[in-house]
């Protein structure tokens, strides 16, 4: 019986890295690239639309303790995939670090989880780029219809008459257009990425700066959610309690930090292009750890400006903040600064396009390495002939992902991302540990700290901090995460395992590559 906890030979993937040529992804990507894509992916809709989402369902003003929680588990887990990504600048991310420490199963539930991150992340950005569209449109007198412009799920009361979604139209008009881009090139993507990240990156430094004039105290106080705390609409109905345990209080800074985490998932994306990297051992540990603690200071002080310009019971009633919340903030609390609501909603546009962008590249270089090991079907590690890019995986995440942002609600999909982002942090951060004890004399060009084998303080506080707030998502999401999950079981042992490369014994060499950097492994060795 084939061993499915067999490891891929770390000497077969820094072959694989150093690999050049048609087949091989181009190293065209230098540090401030990587800190650009990270940004990139960072601040979108876990800043302008989860901030006030966990504000309003858990954290109340303490959203900014959930922040600093949510930051806590990211900081050990970035140095974790720091390590990683400079010892081993591949594409494939934590799928291809855990397939070399925790062998294939593993990797294949990493790499099945990591759709959930970045192909559901790609869709649920989109549906918050549908949302701001549309209160972009209604400045200047229009708007799409309700309709064509929710998923067939969603339905709302406009002006007494009660709407019902079709499709979301717009949400999936911007993947096509991400992913034809994408397409086209990863200089040309990366290019557009960064002028995109200056842009939004000024806008949320101008409401940090401005709403900070505008902030009360009393909207502060108290500073967590009371046990017993109801919010009513305007009508005296209820629309939000909060009982769970992770819904109010201390309980609820963990609720939040779950909520939130999903916008930190940009710094992982940056090891996704460590194959396109032009210096990896150096640029990957500053992509990566650079765009964490730009994004961690930011977070912390929109989510206190945001709260203390507005009450976070606000954001808990759909007819007030529940939609666009930073513009209703600003239009409703900062009086005179209705041209900066207009601003930070194109701002907003901006930063959620760039989301997309990233999450879509980092999917498709899963897959690409994933398809490369046999585990998916040999098209998603097919090569551009003129781009040199995997547009066939492109286009299919094109088609997936495009139904899924236009026909599945936006706080489902955004959960769920926050689950298969923590399952890869955990799981990176032990294999740190595994590869210290396996493979101790490996070369490191950047070293974790407090990670050594007696003393893996880093790794186990990644993977203790990531578990725990795993456990603080809703009840849900939980289960419709272990559906998913057990489905990637199922895929794997009638495709993945029957197709790999390593259960089958192939070992393939990459061309053009410096002979020093690949020792063929010795097939027992699968």
């Amino acid at each position: 019986m084939a061993n499915i906890f067999a490891k891929k030979p770390l000497a077969q993937l820094l072959g694989e890295a150093n690999s050049s040529g048609h087949g091989s992804l181009q190293r065209t990507l230098g540090a401030g690239n990587l800190v650009a894509l990270g940004v990139g992916a960072i601040i979108g809709a876990g800043l302008f639309v989860r901030t006030a989402n966990a504000a309003a369902q858990a954290s109340g003003p303490g959203v900014t303790l959930a922040f600093v929680l949510a930051a806590f588990g990211c900081v050990f887990a970035g140095l974790c995939y720091a390590e990683f990504a400079a010892m081993i600048p591949i594409a494939g991310s934590a799928y291809t670090y855990a397939y070399t420490t925790m062998g294939e199963f593993v990797a294949w539930v990493i790499g099945w989880a990591l759709i959930m991150e970045y192909a559901l992340g790609a869709a649920t950005v989109s549906i918050a780029w549908s949302e701001y569209l549309n209160k972009l449109l209604e400045v200047f007198g229009t708007s799409i219809p309700y309709s064509l412009s929710h998923s067939p799920f969603e339905h709302a009361v406009v002006n007494g008459v009660t709407q019902q979604g079709i499709v979301n139209l717009p949400a999936l008009l911007i993947i096509v257009a991400l992913s034809l881009l994408l397409v086209k090139g990863t200089q040309e993507s990366a290019l557009f990425n960064a002028v995109v990240v200056i842009l939004k990156t000024l806008i949320v430094l101008v409401f940090i700066a401005v709403g900070w004039q505008f902030v009360n105290p009393a909207n502060h106080t108290p500073y967590l959610i009371p046990a017993d705390a109801v919010v009513k609409n305007a009508a005296g109905e209820v629309v939000r309690t909060y009982e769970g345990w992770n819904k109010h209080g201390l309980g609820g800074i963990l609720g939040g930090a779950g909520i939130v985490f999903f916008a930190f998932i940009g710094f992982d994306a940056v090891s996704t292009a460590a194959q396109e990297a032009k210096n990896p051992k150096r640029d990957m540990p500053i992509g990566i750890l650079g765009s964490l603690a730009i994004c961690t200071v930011l977070y912390i002080l929109f989510g206190h400006v945001l709260t203390g310009v507005a009450n976070w019971r606000e954001f808990a009633d759909p007819a007030l903040g529940g939609e666009a919340s930073v513009a209703y903030a600003i239009r409703a609390h900062m009086p005179g600064y209705g041209w900066l609501a207009t601003a930070v909603t194109v701002g907003i546009l901006l930063g959620f396009t760039s989301v997309i962008l990233v999450m879509l590249m980092g999917q498709s270089r899963v897959f690409f390495s994933m398809a490369k090991d046999g585990l998916m079907p040999k098209a998603f590690s097919e090569l551009h002939p003129k781009f040199n890019t995997p547009y066939k995986s492109n286009l299919m995440l094109m088609v997936f992902v495009g139904l899924f942002a236009a026909f599945v609600p936006g706080s489902l999909a955004g959960d769920l991302t926050s689950f298969g982002t923590l399952l890869a942090f955990v799981l990176v951060s032990i294999g740190v540990w595994i590869m210290r004890k396996s493979d101790p004399a490996q070369p490191r060009p950047f070293l974790a700290p407090l990670s050594s084998p007696s003393f893996p303080l880093v790794p186990f506080m990644g993977a203790i901090v990531c578990v725990a707030l795993i456990a603080g998502l809703d009840e849900f999401t939980l289960k419709v995460a272990f559906a998913w999950m057990l489905l990637g079981f199922v895929v794997y042992f009638l495709y993945g395992k029957r197709n790999s490369m390593l259960q089958k014994g192939i070992v393939v060499v990459p061309t053009e590559m410096d002979e020093e950097a690949f020792i063929k492994p010795d097939k027992h060795n699968a």
